[in-house]
């Protein structure tokens, strides 16, 4: 469990008494927090129901349409702050990175963790149909991120130099592939996924190997 997913409950709230007048948006993230939880156990998006979501907050199944439309505006939600916390938690990572080229492995270590510690949220964040069913451009911001990344070690010569949205392209397929490939087959005998996402960061984007 990380600072990216709210810690589960040791006992559901039974009930709850009303927000005070101008606490609607804490109720919001409330909902949002149970939603994340519940995810990550359920790892399917339309397994979860409101009235899940609303028995682990303690509230009425009414009171979360007051702030959701239906289930995948709650889902697209919660997957949204999931990102924006993903985020957060990847430049704090680059940010003790001594040059270009270990931020990017820092981030793309950190990317790699997150998704092996939660399984859950990495399928519905990245496998679940709501991909084809709803706008989830908010994932193009990481995308972009580690394209960036990959353009400064370039500009640092400590990578070849060449398209780096192709390169970036080639990486994030190979990460998500060796990710989910774990995440549904865990029963593999697989090498340690740091192990690999360094032999792709040398192998696809062309930096030096971690020295033994």
């Amino acid at each position: 469990m990380d600072a990216t997913t709210p810690a589960r409950k040791t006992a559901r709230t039974a009930s709850r008494g009303r927000n005070p007048r101008g606490q609607g948006e804490r109720l919001r993230a409330e909902i949002v927090d149970a939603t994340l939880r519940l995810l990550e156990e359920l790892a399917d998006d339309e397994a979860l129901s409101l009235r899940a979501v609303a028995r682990e907050v303690g509230i009425a199944a009414t009171s979360v349409y007051i702030h959701f439309a239906d289930r995948d505006a709650l889902v697209l939600a919660a997957l949204e702050r999931c990102h924006t916390d993903l985020l957060r938690a990847v430049d704090e990572a680059e940010s003790g990175a001594g040059d270009p080229v270990a931020a990017l492995r820092a981030r793309t270590a950190l990317l790699g963790a997150w998704s092996r510690e939660h399984p859950g949220l990495y399928k519905v964040l990245h496998e679940s149909t709501l991909n084809r069913r709803t706008d989830m451009s908010f994932k193009e911001e990481m995308a972009g991120r580690t394209t960036a990344a990959i353009r400064r070690c370039m500009d640092a010569g400590l990578a070849p130099r060449g398209d780096a949205e192709t390169v970036s392209l080639d990486l994030r397929t190979a990460v998500h592939g060796a990710v989910s490939l774990r995440v549904n087959q865990p029963e593999l005998p697989w090498p340690p996924l740091e192990e690999q996402v360094d032999r792709f960061l040398t192998k696809l984007v062309g930096v030096p190997p971690v020295k033994g």
